[in-house]
């Protein structure tokens, strides 16, 4: 468990400020995600075609949890995937996969105006 999320379950009452979200939100929301996750996941699996089977290949650093906390410390503030690398314990390409992986789904869940809001930012950045 990486510091942030130890320090949120420690600390429920900075989550707003952390995340953007209150505990209680932020938990539902995470089920949420997961859940987006393992179905969609399911059914890419199921439109497969293997030769070999499934379950083997590298695993991953960090658990769905720490993946769907880095995407929305990411969208909170802006930091540089550097930053977030070093502070989810992972590579800055690893980070940005993650947000990158995580986005559309959370397009899904979130507001869309949480989301626009952060990528506006990001366009006047660049």
């Amino acid at each position: 468990m990486n510091n942030i999320l130890k320090h949120i379950e420690e600390n429920p009452k900075e989550t707003q400020r952390l995340i953007g979200l209150e505990y209680e939100q932020l938990q539902q929301f995470i089920q949420n995600a997961e859940r987006l996750h393992y179905e969609k996941q399911a059914l890419l699996e199921s439109q497969k075609v293997r030769i070999i089977a499934g379950g083997g290949g590298r695993k991953q650093k960090l658990s769905l949890r720490e993946q769907i906390i880095l995407t929305l410390v990411y969208l909170r503030h802006l930091t540089t995937f550097q930053l977030l690398g070093i502070q989810f314990g992972v590579s800055e390409s690893t980070a940005n996969d993650t947000f990158n992986y995580w986005l559309p789904y959370l397009r899904e869940l979130m507001p869309s105006s949480l989301i626009e809001q952060g990528k506006k930012t990001l366009l006047t950045m660049k």
